[in-house]
């Protein structure tokens, strides 16, 4: 990515030079905040969702300093820490909108001396986790995968951890040893039941390292579960040049996401979950059933459109939102066969959320990377198509829909290994090995549910899901050979 370095950068020296009819600026003094927020894992969409919370809250009253640390890359920090962790935030709509956001104090790498300073603070009272399905190191039940390379590293090396888990374990037992207590740990990723298996997970690892520790944490930190919604596309070139020419200096790593925003917090009583509510986070006893619906109908959408998109040649969601035969599909697939197997939250009106959705997937000011939505699919299929195919297939409901977006994911590894393209998944070899002798037949789907990883029993087993697999699989490849003649047609 580059910048025009005639403009001046980003950062606390030049926010008094910014119009608010270019950007606005921060409304508060920043300098003094506390760190009443540690995050794990800085990446898009922490920095357009939370972060805009704590943004807001600030204008109010300003106590809410965030730092945050990098687990796998020092990009970020290094981007960010040159220009103050001052950036822009675009929300894109009818009316675009444009802010600076001035909450984050700091961005460290996980290995830095001063990274679990945080932990040891009174004023400590959230930490959060954005680090994707993948990142806590969970076997195919959910559970703390004590054979992962990452937690086997960190259960030998305890004092300097590389996982999410292990780290943040760490730096539970640093708090534990600096007297301090309650603390709020909170998953903000799409992972049904995140607070849960967040817990079990940390939980698992303390007792392999120290009992006491586990039985300290047991007392002491709340796991509330969490649902997250904001459509946010990837920083590129294009988003940092649109800053320098409408806001008139240099932001190295600005963000983009939707003007809709959705926050649900598991309402556990601590007060500094009470407090987010002041910023329109909704507080509830059970988000399960928000998480669910946006999993299985937002989530679950948007996989089947990005591979099935691929297929057709489309690059990002909005264009293939215009693919009416693409648009009508995952329209029917939400309505008849994810929007019975949901029971609606309190306030909900699931017909009108599915509208919504398909309104947002074609909003033209988001360019939203078909080929992003598209990494770690091993991961992100069983909890958004395959958890909903399980529950339509035991209530005897149709799944023919759903299938495209298994066989569109199947065709999408074939595609990518026969290009000897890299491919950003956990099963990365594995994958690409079983594309490359895939022989464009439907058999090929049943060295794909062979993947242990990705398919239980349940539904390799299952000669209607197989059968439907199949039949979408085949659709496709003709798709494929369709598009190649220019044609097109599912």
């Amino acid at each position: 990515m580059t910048t025009d370095t005639a403009l001046k950068p980003l950062s606390d020296a030049m926010l008094a030079e910014i119009e608010a009819t270019q950007c606005t600026p921060p409304s508060y003094d920043r300098s003094g905040l506390p760190t009443r927020v540690l995050h794990i894992g800085p990446g898009a969409f922490f920095r357009a969702h939370q972060m805009d919370y704590y943004n807001r809250l600030n204008a109010n009253e300003p106590k809410w300093g965030v730092t945050s640390v990098a687990l796998r890359s020092k990009g970020t920090s290094e981007k960010l820490n040159a220009q103050d962790s001052l950036y822009t935030l675009i929300k894109l709509d009818r009316e675009t909108s444009c802010e600076i956001i001035a909450a984050l104090k700091g961005v460290k790498f996980r290995d830095d001396a001063s990274a679990f300073e945080p932990f040891t603070s009174e004023d400590l009272q959230l930490v959060t986790l954005t680090v994707t399905e993948k990142g806590y190191c969970l076997n195919g039940d959910g559970e703390l995968d004590e054979s992962h390379t990452d937690i086997l590293h960190d259960l030998k090396q305890f004092d300097t951890p590389v996982s999410a888990i292990g780290w943040l374990t760490k730096g539970l037992a640093l708090r534990r040893e600096s007297g301090h207590g309650k603390l709020v740990v909170l998953s903000c990723d799409n992972l049904p039941g995140n607070g849960e298996k967040l817990e079990a997970a940390v939980l698992r690892f303390a007792d392999l390292i120290d009992a006491p520790l586990s039985s300290w944490i047991r007392t002491n930190v709340d796991f509330p579960s969490s649902m997250v919604d904001s459509i946010t596309p990837a920083t590129d070139d294009a988003l940092i040049q649109r800053i320098q020419t409408d806001c008139g200096y240099s932001d190295a790593w600005p963000i983009q996401r939707e003007a809709f925003t959705s926050w649900v917090i598991e309402n556990t009583g601590a007060s500094v979950i009470k407090e987010l509510a002041d910023a329109g986070v909704l507080l509830t006893r059970d988000v399960s059933r928000h998480e669910k619906a946006k999993l299985w109908l937002l989530n679950g959408a948007h996989s089947t459109l990005a591979y099935l998109g691929l297929a057709y040649g489309h690059q990002s969601v909005a264009e293939t939102m215009e693919n009416a035969e693409l648009r009508s599909l995952v329209r029917a697939m939400m309505r008849d066969e994810i929007m019975p197997a949901l029971s609606p939250p309190d306030g909900m009106d699931l017909e009108d959320y599915i509208e919504d959705l398909l309104e947002r997937f074609a909003n033209p000011a988001i360019v939203h990377k078909l080929s992003q939505i598209a990494w770690d699919g091993s991961k992100k299929l069983p909890i958004r198509l395959l958890n909903t195919i399980e529950t339509n297939r035991a209530a005897g409901r149709s799944i023919e829909k759903l299938g495209f977006g298994v066989a569109a994911w199947m065709r999408f590894i074939v595609r990518m290994s026969r290009a000897e393209a890299h491919i950003t998944d956990p099963l990365a070899d594995q994958l690409l090995a079983l594309g490359k002798i895939a022989k464009d037949e439907s058999d090929d789907v049943d060295a794909f549910l062979a993947l242990d990883e990705v398919f239980h029993d349940t539904l390799r087993n299952d000669d209607e899901f197989v059968a439907a697999v199949k039949r979408a699989y085949t659709d496709i490849i003709k798709t494929e050979q369709k598009s190649l003649r220019g044609g097109s047609g599912i």
